[in-house]
């Protein structure tokens, strides 16, 4: 997920390039006999739109403006030689790439559109794994066995599992006296949630419960059907995740059939 993260960094990316890639484009306007092309500038002001700014006189001159005094700066950027100093011509191939991926993609999920089939599919998964019903538990996490069987053994004895539960590993539900949100049986680790799904209101785990977090002893406060969003409602959602996992499988698919060395 964290290199999906950051190719969607670079496709919010954005950047005015001078370069002679634009020759061959009408130029908007001359700086120092260096063309600014009409493609840079209409660039610019389909970005300046995105944004919300309406288009107007007041616009394009601001625009026009903005444009001249970037490219001046960038003028005496490239006197100074900076343009190949560092990290600026890595820097500048970085924005090239992000223009052309951001174009790419935009093209690629246009042309493979996520059909209202597929999303409802979805939904239905999801809704099928979250269950019919949700919880209310309070659990004690501990790093061995048989400190859990020793919580367990005062639990049997009266102790009260708020009390208990200030031992609890799990900073967020210790000092609540191991509460824990409504949620699915799927929302936990499987060994959790399957525990937990056995449990009758007011009992508690005569066992203890291995995950890969450690030792649970888990108590069960309550539970009730489950009411999930309708489908309209988390569509967006929906939506967006089945692009992203499109995404994922194109890149996949790219750097199976690509050449690396």
């Amino acid at each position: 997920m964290q290199k999906i993260s950051r190719l969607a960094a670079l496709l919010i990316a954005s950047a005015i390039i001078s370069a002679p890639a634009f020759a061959q484009s009408k130029a908007f306007a001359t700086v120092n006999g260096q063309a600014i092309p009409q493609s840079v500038y209409e660039a610019f002001i389909t970005q300046q739109k995105a944004q919300g700014a309406p288009d107007s006189p007041e616009l394009q001159n601001a625009v026009k403006e903005e444009l001249v005094n970037r490219e001046l700066l960038a003028q005496e950027a490239k006197k100074k030689g900076l343009d190949k100093k560092g990290t600026v011509p890595g820097q500048i191939e970085l924005a090239k790439q992000a223009v052309l991926i951001s174009a790419f993609m935009k093209d690629y999920v246009q042309a493979h559109p996520i059909s209202e089939a597929q999303l409802k599919a979805q939904y239905d998964g999801i809704k099928a794994n979250l269950g019919s019903t949700e919880y209310k538990a309070r659990h004690i996490l501990v790093e061995k066995e048989d400190d859990a069987k020793a919580i367990i053994a005062k639990l049997e004895k009266g102790e009260k599992f708020s009390e208990l539960a200030k031992q609890s590993k799990d900073p967020g539900s210790k000092d609540k006296g191991g509460e824990l949100d409504w949620s699915s049986p799927a929302s936990y680790v499987k060994p959790f949630g399957e525990a937990l799904t056995k449990l009758k209101k007011g009992e508690y785990t005569k066992t203890p419960v291995k995950s890969d977090f450690g030792y649970h002893v888990i108590q069960l406060d309550d539970s009730r059907p489950m009411t999930p969003p309708p489908y309209e409602q988390v569509k967006p959602q929906l939506q967006q995740r089945a692009t992203q996992q499109q995404v994922e499988q194109l890149v996949k698919d790219l750097r199976a059939k690509a050449k690396v060395n």
